[in-house]
């Protein structure tokens, strides 16, 4: 229990409820095992104590261990755990017809002429390709003293790319970053000429200027050529990985935006980043909030790197209205009110992985609605991620195939959508989503179709 300092292991009589203090520790944390006959507890954790059950005394444990490892031997019996694992795990046993004893042997031969882990992943990565599916390779955990953690932060804007004078040329703000704010001066057009009193120039770029400065006051000079001014703000600039969350956010609003649109107001939009909570919940929360009074609604699920939502997904898209609340003639509620009763059609792209395969396949063989956008690989079966002996390396098994009534498996089915439609590098750059907007034009068609 930890009262004071650190962890210290107390006492307790049964029939006196009153704890004490047995032994300090004063440990961040440590594992408690008696001895053989139980007269002996023993405590290891940052330190180490042996302790008399009948006295309470402890006496502390000084320890020293070397240990000489045969990383060619270790890697050897890595190998062994793979060969055997994949052996007696991966779902399908005839191993997608690779003969797995002749491929590990053919691999072996390399052992002898690796001498890092890196390599070794990379081997072992070579060799799980060779299984034809999803979910698997190997991967190596490792840091070089070296390695470079140089962070260029970010400051929240985007730049006008066609600029050719010295400075930054500010052509948008993001909503919610370090510019985002009701005190601010920065408009777009103006032109960001110093950071920090460094002048950007041919010497000094932006990442050089913004690097490791995340979350610091930072100083940035502006001029405004409209006017001529000059003038400075301090803002606290922001990681690369938070940027880029703020446009995804931005990405998604646009296309809600498009949809409403394009579609006069009557569709809803929403975007599921991957088959999780996470997602799972905006979902639902716009469905059957922001987009109740909608008429149907697009699910994009582009870009998706998986999880597992399939079911639920399929559950909540397949409601069929059965009853309707009224309130002295009004309309306020259809049933089933918790899932969703009215017409969808699902967006896909070749990204799309795992459980971005499984949920768009359950959605058009269950009937619930269409796919538009490009075919998606099959790569639907259940993985589980095992670190090695040395634990700077994992690789991958998967263990659970998904058969279909024919008695094929998912994995390494390609999934087709319904509509076709590319999205062209050319149209991607302007702005323009083709797959999108076919998409509620397919929508409208099957929902006005319905009312005749």
């Amino acid at each position: 229990m930890s009262v004071e300092k650190g962890y210290d292991l107390w006492k307790m009589e049964l029939r006196d409820p009153v704890p004490s203090v047995a032994v300090r520790i004063d440990a961040g944390g440590a594992s408690l095992r008696p001895s053989a006959d139980g007269k002996t507890l023993f405590i290891a954790g940052s330190k180490m104590r042996k302790i008399d059950v009948g006295s309470d005394k402890s006496t502390a444990i000084t320890a020293s261990a070397t240990m000489t490892l045969d990383h060619a031997a270790e890697r050897e019996a890595m190998f062994d755990e793979v060969y055997l694992s994949e052996r007696e795990m991966f779902y399908n046993k005839n191993m997608h017809g690779i003969d797995w004893e002749a491929m590990t042997k053919a691999y072996r031969k390399f052992l002898p002429h690796i001498n890092n882990n890196y390599d070794f992943a990379t081997m072992l990565s070579e060799l799980l390709g060779e299984l034809n599916v999803s979910h698997t390779g190997s991967g190596f955990r490792g840091t070089d003293a070296n390695a470079i953690t140089d962070r260029t932060s970010r400051l929240g804007l985007l730049y006008d790319m066609e600029y050719a004078g010295k400075g930054l040329k500010v052509a948008e703000i993001i909503v919610g970053g370090p510019f985002d704010n009701a005190s601010t001066r920065m408009r777009n057009g103006m032109i960001i000429t110093k950071i920090n009193g460094e002048e950007l120039g041919d010497d000094i770029d932006a990442t050089t200027a913004l690097n490791n400065l995340a979350g610091k006051k930072t100083l940035v000079e502006v001029s405004d050529p409209a006017t001529g001014a000059t003038f400075e703000e301090v803002v606290k600039p922001i990681s690369v990985g938070d940027e880029n969350e703020l446009l995804y956010r931005r990405w998604v609003k646009q296309r809600a935006e498009d949809v409403k649109r394009w579609s006069n107001g009557r569709l809803g939009y929403v975007h599921i980043a991957s088959m999780s909570d996470d997602s799972f919940r905006p979902m639902y929360s716009d469905l059957l909030g922001k987009y109740n009074e909608c008429e149907g609604a697009v699910i994009d699920i582009r870009w998706n790197g998986g999880g597992r939502m399939h079911e639920d997904i399929e559950i909540l898209l397949s409601g069929e209205k059965y009853l309707t609340q009224e309130v002295r003639g009004d309309a306020i509620c259809d049933m089933p009110s918790r899932r969703y009763n009215k017409p969808t059609i699902m967006l896909i792209a070749e990204p799309c992985y795992s459980n971005a395969h499984g949920t768009p396949w359950v959605y058009k063989n269950r009937g619930i609605g269409r796919l538009v956008g490009m075919p998606v690989p099959g790569t639907m079966t259940s993985v589980n991620w095992v670190t090695l002996q040395d634990p700077s390396l994992y690789f991958g098994i998967p263990v659970v195939g998904y058969k279909m009534s024919n008695g094929q498996y998912l994995e390494n089915a390609q999934l087709e959508p319904d509509v076709k439609v590319v999205n062209a590098p050319e149209d991607i750059v302007k702005g323009e989503d083709a797959q999108l907007h076919r998409a509620v034009e397919e929508l409208l068609k099957e929902i006005d179709a319905n009312k005749k």
